[in-house]
């Protein structure tokens, strides 16, 4: 878990990418985050809390910083890598017109990089024409699809006709944000020491979870193949018949590997218009 994780946040011309970015830099989430742009020249950022800007970087006084892709993604990111005051977590914001996959392609080949997901933004203004349009539709929805969560921008909430809409899109977790806070949905969550409970924000559902019962290895696996689509990310450690492992599942990428672990630590966490904690516990417990 030493990786620097990276979300890719995607989406068609005009989906709010770009606010998002605002967003989350303008959150009192107090990470580090390295973000990486295509243009600076839409992000707000406040004067003052710009701390050095020079070429293509500019560094926050809150620890953050942004760069630009420069058409070289790889450069980029083993820049970030090599950063002497390395960040917390990388965001990555896709063109309007790029495949998300592609992009995570480049991640997963960075040995330092782990997976942190994929998120399509989708306008719902405009959702039913852009789908609708034989011109571009294939593209959006291959963002659709590619998506480990899709965020409705600009609406108060999901209405039956866009759920359907992005339904037969392909998308996986679909939800509204609203004015909730980004940072807690899409940045990396954490078991947390033994007699702390997971604060939840009334946007998401947190689950979390503590045992010394030893899983069937075979068994783990058929059961994170069947989790609940809502239940975007998990982390943490489980027992099993073939030594204890050390789990991180962002929306459809599931990574385990070995460890020396005592207890199966686990924290969940997804919209909770999409799952209940109720509902991460049947399905944990089944």
């Amino acid at each position: 878990m030493n990786r620097l994780p990276v979300t890719i946040v995607g989406g068609y011309l005009g989906a709010g990418k770009t606010t998002l970015i605002n967003r989350l830099l303008a959150e009192d989430h107090g990470l580090k985050l390295a973000v990486i742009v295509n243009d600076f020249g839409a992000i707000n950022i406040d004067d003052a809390l710009i701390q050095d800007a020079e070429g293509g970087k500019i560094a926050l006084t809150n620890g953050c910083v942004c760069c630009t892709m420069d058409d070289d993604l790889s450069f980029a990111l083993r820049e970030i890598l090599n950063r002497p005051d390395r960040p917390d977590h990388v965001i990555i914001e896709a063109s309007g017109i790029s495949d998300p996959i592609a992009i995570a392609k480049s991640v997963l080949n960075e040995g330092g990089l782990s997976y942190g997901g994929i998120v399509s933004l989708v306008d719902a203004e405009n959702a039913e024409a852009l789908l609708n349009d034989p011109l571009v539709a294939p593209q959006a929805e291959q963002q659709i699809r590619a998506a480990d969560l899709v965020i409705a921008t600009k609406c108060d909430e999901l209405t039956a006709e866009l759920s359907a809409l992005l339904a037969k899109a392909g998308a996986r977790t679909p939800t509204a944000l609203n004015d909730s806070p980004v940072a807690e949905l899409l940045f990396d969550v954490v078991p947390l020491p033994k007699g702390r409970a997971v604060a939840a924000h009334p946007a998401y559902t947190t689950w979390q979870h503590r045992s010394r019962t030893v899983l069937d290895r075979r068994a783990l696996g058929d059961k994170l193949a069947e989790r609940p689509t809502g239940l975007y990310r998990m982390k943490g450690f489980v027992l099993t018949t073939g030594g204890s492992y050390e789990l991180h599942v962002v929306g459809r990428h599931v990574e385990a590997k070995r460890c020396e672990a005592e207890e199966t630590v686990l924290v969940g966490l997804g919209p909770a218009d999409r799952i209940s904690r109720e509902d991460i516990e049947t399905w944990w417990a089944a």
